[in-house]
């Protein structure tokens, strides 16, 4: 990822709180030079000293054939906003757009075992859908079993992560304060999501 400067975020546990926060995102893995994408959940742990995704594929999904001889790209985006140039003192000024972005890259591997993989659904919902942990819990284990042959679990360890936060900090204070009562203003909730990641610079 190419990131300016000015763009950086501040430390490491920043880009994982991104993550946590935006965890909807984007795994790409290339296929003899042709990349291969799905939009997946993931649940983040940096709880043991390192940083590990993990997540599934349906099992008919071509790209669980690459994800362990290939690096793999995890994209974690989201929000993002358009900004007019009305917004800018200099009138000969050009429009852009604002995001924040956390690049996730590492190797990852299959979980074959079947309590294993249950135990990353368990994780999955305890994390998304905790209200339906007790449904879960008693349904019974041909179902759960059943249930996981339809899946190809995954845990991929970050080797490498990068972040950029693009908020408007090349740009004055007073200019700043334009985008963000507009962006305040938006029925969008990402524009207004990201309204509060600018004010707080």
């Amino acid at each position: 990822m190419f990131i300016p400067n000015m763009f950086k975020f501040g430390s490491e546990p920043e880009k994982i709180a991104f993550m946590k926060q935006y965890s909807f995102a984007t795994i790409i893995t290339a296929n003899d030079n042709v990349p291969v994408a799905t939009q997946l959940p993931f649940f983040i742990d940096d709880s043991k000293g390192k940083l590990v995704l993990s997540s599934h594929f349906a099992i008919a999904n071509e790209q669980t054939k690459y994800i362990e001889a290939n690096t793999s790209l995890v994209i974690f985006t989201e929000p993002h906003a358009y900004i007019s140039p009305v917004h800018y003192s200099k009138y000969e000024s050009v429009p852009t757009w604002d995001y924040i972005a956390v690049h996730a890259y590492g190797k990852a591997k299959i979980v074959t075992d079947e309590n294993a993989k249950i135990q990353e659904l368990e994780k999955m919902i305890k994390f998304y859908d905790p209200d339906y942990l007790q449904q879960w819990d008693s349904l019974t284990d041909k179902f759960k079993k059943g249930m996981i042959r339809g899946i190809v679990a995954f845990e991929l360890e970050v080797s490498d992560l990068q972040g950029q936060k693009k908020l408007s900090q090349n740009k004055s204070e007073a200019e700043r304060e334009s985008i963000v009562n507009h962006l305040e203003k938006s029925s969008s909730s990402v524009e207004s999501d990201l309204a509060r990641y600018i004010r707080d610079l």
